[in-house]
């Protein structure tokens, strides 16, 4: 199925499926999607407005030009998506236990985001703005970071020498994070 421009308010598709389809310029307005299967489904310049995705089967969805603001999106495997033309924006949104493993996320933002636990082991966020986001726990190893834009962002533990920070913007107060493995002691 096709849709184009149409707006979703309230639904929870956890109960009524979505099937496979391309969604262009559509909007889903505070929807349940949680554990649901996207597979084959193709979001194109959409928005997601507080929505619960946490859980659901990202496998071949394809999201391209698509806003997340204010979702739950908890343990989402974005590896498994379409990576053709994959270009994403989070505001404010929860991504706890989400995997960007390997990913190219040059298109991509996250903005004042929860993403603990979050896995960027081997992604390419080279110029991506990470700005004011919390990064307990996230993993980043053998990541492209160049010129990223971590102002604001805390509790992230990057190793420099693991990875490539080259440029990569931090705020003077959280860039600690770059000596963690160091086990030296700040006062």
């Amino acid at each position: 199925m096709e849709y184009y421009k149409k707006t979703f308010t309230n639904i929870d598709f956890s109960q009524e499926g979505l099937g496979a389809g391309e969604f262009e310029s559509c909007t889903f307005n505070q929807c349940n999607l949680s554990s649901l299967l996207l597979a084959e489904c193709r979001f194109i310049d959409s928005e997601f407005i507080d929505c619960d995705l946490s859980n659901a089967n990202l496998s071949l969805s394809s999201f391209q030009e698509t806003a997340f603001i204010r979702c739950k999106m908890l343990g989402l495997n974005f590896n498994d998506c379409n990576s053709f033309a994959f270009s994403v924006e989070f505001h404010e949104c929860q991504l706890d236990h989400t995997s960007f493993f390997k990913m190219d996320l040059q298109s991509c933002s996250f903005d004042h985001c929860h993403l603990e636990d979050v896995d960027f082991s081997e992604a390419n966020l080279k110029k991506v703005d990470v700005i004011a986001c919390e990064l307990k726990e996230a993993r980043f190893d053998h990541s492209k970071l160049e010129k990223a834009d971590f102002r604001g962002s805390e509790n992230y533990s990057i190793d420099p020498e693991n990875n490539m920070v080259q440029g990569a913007k931090f705020s003077r107060l959280s860039v600690v994070g770059l000596l963690d493995k160091y086990d030296l002691i700040i006062e």
